[in-house]
């Protein structure tokens, strides 16, 4: 009879473990996949239909509707190239290039992927409005007061992300088609 006591015990120990471990896996991204480039990650799958589980899960619990793979990547930045957290006290410069594509946003966003309200009511850059130098490349100033040229605005609270959406990338789904691609990089200046 002891034995069949421990069955229901055993069994919500067993469910109790698997949601732990779901959600500690959901935790550092939308499944398996990731390409690191950089401070950016991207999952290159995720918007096919023969994505993982894990991924399936994540974007049912986010509500989060991925670029097909046709459409474009998108890129997420949650450090700066050091590996230091994003932190708003803090002024950024990003600057480079960006995977080639035929158009592209670089919007600042929470931690939980809403986007930041801000005083200057502006929420991201777009590929099409932005100053460049004379070889294309940008400088983007990601700060909370107003700076000339690019200026991307940040809010009052500290942790935030960058997502770099490419839409219509040159790039597809296999891995070592990233060899090589260039992402802008993310310089921390200085903080407050």
């Amino acid at each position: 009879m002891s034995g069949l006591r421990a069955l229901p015990f055993a069994a919500i120990v067993a469910v109790a473990l698997g949601l732990t471990a779901t959600t500690a896996s959901l935790q550092d991204g939308p499944g398996f996949g990731a390409i690191q480039i950089g401070a950016w990650t991207t999952w290159p799958q995720i918007g096919n239909s023969d994505i993982d589980p894990y991924a399936r899960a994540s974007l049912a619990v986010d509500g989060a509707l991925p670029l097909g793979s046709g459409e474009g990547l998108a890129f997420i930045a949650k450090t700066d190239d050091m590996g230091a957290p994003l932190d708003a006290r803090c002024d950024y410069l990003i600057s480079g290039s960006a995977p080639s594509a035929r158009f592209w946003t670089l919007s600042v966003y929470d931690v939980d992927g809403k986007l930041r309200p801000n005083a200057a009511h502006r929420y991201g850059l777009t590929s099409t409005a932005l100053l460049r130098d004379a070889n294309g490349d940008f400088r983007i100033a990601a700060a909370r007061e107003a700076r000339p040229g690019n200026w991307l605005p940040l809010d009052e609270k500290s942790r935030f992300i960058l997502i770099l959406r490419a839409y219509q990338a040159a790039t597809t789904a296999v891995g070592y088609a990233y060899e090589g691609m260039e992402v802008p990089s993310i310089v921390r200046n200085g903080c407050s």
